[in-house]
């Protein structure tokens, strides 16, 4: 998921559109704001339960 998010981050930078087909505006920011955020997220667990 980790990698799905990533990848979805990259390309809506690029285009938008591609990543945020289901919100009615499509801009950078949100691309950062939803995918960057799962990206941290998952990278959050990722970290925490390989330490545990």
């Amino acid at each position: 998921m980790l990698w799905l998010s990533l990848i979805s981050l990259i390309a809506g930078l690029f285009k938008p559109v591609l990543v945020l087909w289901f919100l009615d505006r499509f801009n950078r920011l949100k691309v950062i704001k939803v995918y960057g955020g799962m990206a941290l997220f998952w990278l959050l667990l990722s970290v925490l339960f390989s330490v545990f």
